[in-house]
């Protein structure tokens, strides 16, 4: 195996996915190696590993100093796996987590209650983005908003510790502190604790998890405590790479990349967890291979959405819940969704950007310039725009609102100037807008509509599904010039629908009468609680639904479950902190009448109905996530069908005992041997060229080939709308093939010139052609 440390740094052509939890370490990752070689796998790509909170199942709430988690097998385990790995010819990359630390003890993160004890003189104080402002709503005190709403602290007590105690939640106290009663102690201390629902928090979090504290990585003693461990795990060459988890969050993403590309070397891999808008490109300066690949996601499930039944759909959602579902309607909600998450989730993050962006100057109106960045953010469109290909996009967008919004112009022109180079203003501007995209459009409006779920997804455009194959094949020219490494995502541990479950959604776009007819026959035959709940739910319910139609107990409990997290995030009927128990017991019987019964056939007959287009399309979704430009980031389990919602759904244990010779097993193991053998056309310097169909069939058929140069090394041929795709039709239509003798490295059959849409999937959906000669 050719290491990180080599003088050439070895290529991936698939990474593998694991989540690490105390169940699941570096023992059992390398228990699933030989899967792992038998599948073409070339890196095991595991979920944070370092030392986390108590009981995590994910990792991202790491605490310092940082260190390999003993409970996953600790160093030793580290390089136990990463031998067994080499042996197998499988390289390893880790995810890290540079934006944040969990906080959720304080007491179990030792720089975190260093600060909470000393405050601005602690030397931790600069780790944190702590707002110590006299202003800040805190006289100046660490705000930490875990009490109830009346602001009662008659709760407080200190433990024989000297710790203050809120019923679960134990503070570390200033040395001389103690004494009197417990709200007097509390008066004593650096913090302030308070309502949670104040608006008032003293430190920047991961959106709005006040469990996990923002890092200040600008900062060069910060970057060096938390990022030694990982120098000495590249010294020790145990990993070849690196994802990074939300980028977007930090000060500076740019100026940490580059840090982050020394000391990790050229010869290391840089993956970037950034979500980009539909219109938004990467930026090119970045030292990074590309993204995690949500974008490509976006792309390869866009391309099997029917347009016309979009539109139908459309109509289906206002019927049902009284609500348009359509683009306009999308893009407006999405802008009044960012308004008000920015003031009721982020008012103290509002509050320290209008600070940044006046600096006290008195000429600056502070309400004004609240109301001009609020339009700012709410328009932009993009997580953060500070990048420079985004500049332009910035001011035309700061020109539009002051067009509109005449008052807003000066205030929006102090912003452009004051953003114009690095700074508070520009990064404080930057993470406040992430933040609010984020948790508005990801996490509020893609749980409030319903027109076709399977497109409200992380990355994803429910505004406009659809694309056509001209778009795609000019993207994917362009991906494979500019980010031949970057990967592509299928599912991950974030996505809130598996794959397998967005290409059963998907396909109602193809028969939307009958999904019109059978939501008519569900709404005759069960009490609604919620139209937009409900309509919501089921078009999920249909994409779990099992083949047989039998829900077990086990399904039926994940789905309540999920319905809970849905319509909590929703916030329509109850929230995470306000529940209706009423509401939600309603949508669990609900849930069971759908479930059970003469209810239970409707979807039957339907998922029956559209079983064989769904396998074939969840196929070839596969198939061009391998074959296609980048290299395909296989989540763990997704080599079998998978029926995963949204965490910690997908992050349920994985049965590595299911059938080798599974279809979908097939498509993988045959696309990576096809990366593997022909490495030349899918790296750096491959090609992507889409392929002529004429006939009938030709916006079913989806063809193009890689090569090396001008020699196109690999073809694949799969379509799209398959439940409309007839046989006469796929038979005459043909696509042409590159110059040679091709054969189906699937069904082992022989092409040259041209082959008929028909006949190439004769033998099975999707047809993976290999060059045997020109």
């Amino acid at each position: 195996m050719t290491t990180g440390g080599s003088d050439h740094r070895r290529e991936p052509h698939a990474t593998y996915r694991v989540q690490l939890h105390a169940d699941f370490g570096f023992a059992q990752a390398a228990g699933i190696l030989d899967h792992l070689r038998d599948l073409g796998v070339s890196h095991l790509y595991l979920s944070p590993i370092g030392q986390a909170a108590e009981g995590s199942t994910h990792g991202y709430d790491w605490l310092p100093p940082p260190a390999v988690a003993p409970v996953l097998g600790g160093i030793y385990g580290l390089r136990e796996l990463r031998t067994d790995a080499a042996e197998h010819g499988i390289g390893v990359i880790i995810d890290i987590v540079p934006n944040h630390t969990g906080v959720a003890d304080a007491l179990a993160n030792p720089w975190f209650a260093d600060l909470l004890a000393n405050g601005a003189r602690s030397p931790y104080a600069k780790y944190f983005d702590v707002d110590f402002s006299a202003d800040n709503g805190a006289d100046g005190a660490i705000a930490i908003p875990v009490v109830a709403a009346d602001g009662d602290l008659s709760p407080l007590d200190v433990d024989d510790d000297g710790h203050l105690c809120y019923y679960d939640h134990r503070f570390p106290t200033a040395a001389g502190t103690l004494g009197g009663t417990p709200q007097e102690v509390h008066s004593r201390q650096h913090y302030r604790l308070v309502p949670w629902n104040s608006g008032l928090i003293g430190y920047r979090r991961f959106f709005t998890v006040n469990e996990l504290a923002g890092l200040c990585q600008e900062d060069p003693t910060v970057y060096s405590a938390t990022h030694a461990w990982l120098r000495e795990l590249i010294d020790e060459d145990l990993i070849d790479g690196v994802r990074v988890d939300h980028p977007d969050g930090l000060w500076d993403p740019q100026g940490y990349l580059r840090q982050l590309r020394t000391d990790v070397g050229d010869q290391r891999l840089i993956y970037v967890e950034k979500i980009l808008a539909p219109d938004e490109p990467l930026e090119p300066t970045l030292p990074v291979e590309g993204t995690t690949g949500y974008d490509q996601m976006r792309v390869i499930d866009s391309l099997f959405v029917a347009p016309s039944g979009v539109i139908e759909l459309a109509e289906v959602h206002e019927r049902v819940t009284g609500v348009p579902g359509d683009s306009h309607w999308i893009e407006s909600t999405e802008r009044e969704r960012k308004l008000a998450t920015l003031e009721n989730s982020f008012p103290t993050e509002h509050r320290r950007l209008v600070r940044a962006l006046t600096h006290s100057d008195p000429d600056v109106d502070p309400s004004l310039m609240a109301e001009a960045s609020a339009e700012l953010i709410a328009d932009l469109g993009v997580y953060r725009a500070d990048y420079p290909t985004l500049r332009t996009r910035l001011v035309d967008t700061a020109a539009e609102i002051a067009r509109r919004r005449p008052a807003l112009a000066e205030s929006l022109d102090l912003i452009v100037r004051r953003t114009a180079s690095p700074g508070a203003a520009t990064s404080r501007l930057a993470q406040t807008c992430g933040a609010v995209t984020a948790k508005s459009v990801e996490d509020s409006l893609f749980y409030r509509t319903a027109r076709l779920v399977s497109a409200q997804e992380v990355g994803g455009d429910p505004a406009n599904p659809a694309m056509s194959l001209a778009a795609f094949h000019s993207h994917n020219a362009t991906r494979a010039a500019e980010w031949p490494l970057a990967m592509t995502a299928s599912s991950t541990h974030d996505t809130k629908r598996g794959e397998d479950v967005r290409a059963r959604i998907a396909l109602l776009a193809q028969v939307p009468e009958r999904w019109s007819l059978a939501v008519d026959r569900i709404w005759r035959a069960t009490s609604i609680p919620d139209s937009l709940s409900c309509y919501f739910l089921l078009q999920n319910i249909f994409g779990v639904w099992p083949l047989d139609g039998r829900v077990s107990d086990a399904l039926r409990s994940r789905l309540y479950d999920y319905a809970q997290k849905a319509m909590r995030e929703a916030g329509l009927r109850t929230t995470w902190t306000e529940v209706d128990e009423q509401f939600e017991t309603a949508i669990r019987d609900w849930i069971d009448d759908v479930t059970t019964g003469p209810v239970a056939d409707i979807l039957t007959g339907l998922v029956s109905r559209v079983s064989d287009s769904w396998k074939q399309e969840a196929l070839a979704r596969k198939a061009i996530a391998i074959l296609g430009p980048g290299f395909p980031d296989i989540y763990q389990g997704t080599e079998w069908w998978d029926d995963s919602l949204v965490d910690p759904d997908n992050r349920r244990p994985v049965d590595f005992t299911q059938p080798s010779d599974h279809p979908k097993t097939a498509v993988v193991r045959a696309g990576l041997r096809l990366r593997a053998d022909h490495a030349a056309a899918f790296g750096s310097e491959g090609t992507y060229r889409s392929l002529t169909a004429a006939g009938p069939a030709a916006d079913h058929a989806i063809a193009f080939s890689r090569g090396d140069g001008r020699v196109a090394r690999v073809v694949l041929i799969t379509a799209r709308f398959t439940h409309s795709l007839r046989a006469d039709s796929a038979r005459a239509t043909a696509i042409t093939l590159p110059t040679g003798r091709w054969r189906n490295a699937l069904s082992g059959e022989i092409h040259t010139d041209a082959v008929d849409l028909a006949t190439a999937r004769a033998r099975g959906p999707v047809a993976m052609l290999e060059l045997l000669d020109t």
